[in-house]
């Protein structure tokens, strides 16, 4: 592995800083130049910040703990040899001829599954859902919770350890399939977390690692631009005048605004919003549906980015223990996965994309918690494997 050309990660977890800045910039032509929505307090910055703080925090615990463990894992005399395995953990270019090993064989037929699955969703739903807001609010049922959960996680598994340019065409039949459901989040967050397992799983040169963050921005932008105007002009009781552009901005806004609700309504939904993001899939309760009815009085679905429901369900406190509890995840699995690669690289994809779309939306997603659960279990059986080696020596 050629080390110069990792001396500066783009895409490490404080990403998720330079991000919410963009989305309150993007809000900005809302507040004071079309003046579209009624400007915020100082409050909501001063969340904002404190918010950003104890993520802050939460890195550097992680680099705290993780400093004295890593380093006595990768000790100098190990060196070379962790360097010559992430070499061979670096995909081999392969044709499209050469043989099927029997790990790729698995999980390009677990991707296959996730797209048949969707494919499976979409013909009983008759329709195209990003079409029709009623199909909509019917695709993100059973069939599709399975089809995500299978697909996202294997096929960034696939490209983080097989690196076969006929998988590409899978990831093109996944997003297009998850498109056509009218959900932004899921294609955004398929794109994203395959750019950032890409990122680590490759060797990208220093020269080109810029214009792969151009392009990362770019594709994510676009698609959020994209869906959300062609979502949103398929749902007929709602008439907008904004152009797509334009749309991008107010929801920014409009979701920092509910977000100054949340900040004056702290303790409002006293756990139910979470209780809800666990089990609310399963009971048919939205809990974005309860953001609304908590900050606005409405029975809609609303988001208030990252921070309103840990505000809207124990505070401040519970605010700045999510954002530390983030910052601490995405820290430790981002150094391990720079160690191990494969499945760690694929995870921390998975885990950055969706907190990034969590910027916006808020983590009000079960699937989201799974993902997150299932990288728990892996940092623990990292550690617990090197405690192993430990004792054995």
């Amino acid at each position: 592995m050629n080390l110069e050309n990792k001396s500066i990660d783009l895409l490490n977890p404080f990403i998720i800083i330079a991000m919410v800045i963009v989305f309150i910039i993007i809000a900005l032509p809302m507040w004071y130049a079309y003046q579209k929505l009624p400007s915020p307090s100082m409050d909501l910055f001063l969340y904002i910040g404190l918010g950003l703080i104890f993520f802050i925090f939460g890195i550097l615990i992680s680099n705290l703990l993780l400093n004295r463990f890593l380093k006595k894992d990768l000790s100098l005399d190990s060196l070379k040899d962790t360097i010559k395995i992430s070499i061979s953990k670096n995909p081999k270019k392969l044709s499209i001829f050469e043989s099927y090993s029997r790990k790729e064989m698995i999980l390009v037929i677990m991707v296959l599954i996730g797209i048949i699955l969707q494919i499976i969703n979409i013909v009983r739903l008759g329709g195209i859902p990003l079409f029709s807001a009623t199909l909509k609010a019917e695709a993100a049922g059973k069939i599709w919770l399975a089809s995500y959960i299978i697909f996202l996680p294997f096929i960034n598994i696939l490209l983080a350890e097989f690196n076969r340019d006929s998988h590409y065409l899978l990831v093109f039949l996944g997003l297009l399939l998850f498109t056509l459901t009218g959900y932004r989040t899921t294609p955004i967050a398929i794109v994203l977390s395959i750019l950032i397992t890409l990122y680590y799983t490759r060797n990208i040169k220093f020269k080109y690692q810029v214009l792969f963050l151009g392009l990362f921005l770019v594709i994510a932008v676009a698609l959020l631009l994209a869906i959300g105007f062609i979502a949103v002009q398929a749902i007929s009781w709602q008439h907008w005048s904004l152009n797509p552009i334009e749309l991008v901005s107010y929801r920014a806004a409009f979701t920092l605004n509910v977000l100054g609700h949340a900040i004056s309504n702290q303790f409002a939904t006293a756990g139910k919003l979470f209780y809800s993001t666990l089990t609310g899939f399963f009971t048919h309760t939205d809990p974005r549906v309860l953001v609304g009815q908590a900050t606005l009085g409405r029975n809609h679905s609303i988001t208030s980015t990252i921070f309103g429901p840990a505000l809207l369900d124990f505070g401040l406190i519970g605010m700045c223990i999510q954002m530390l509890l983030i910052g601490f995840i995405l820290k430790t699995l981002h150094s391990i996965q720079k160690h191990k690669k494969e499945v760690y690289s694929a995870f921390y994809g998975i885990l950055l994309a969706q907190t990034i779309i969590w910027i916006e939306t808020g983590p009000t997603d079960v699937v989201v918690w799974i993902f997150y659960l299932i990288a728990i279990v892996l940092m623990a059986l990292f550690f617990l494997k090197g405690s192993s080696r430990d004792l054995e020596a």
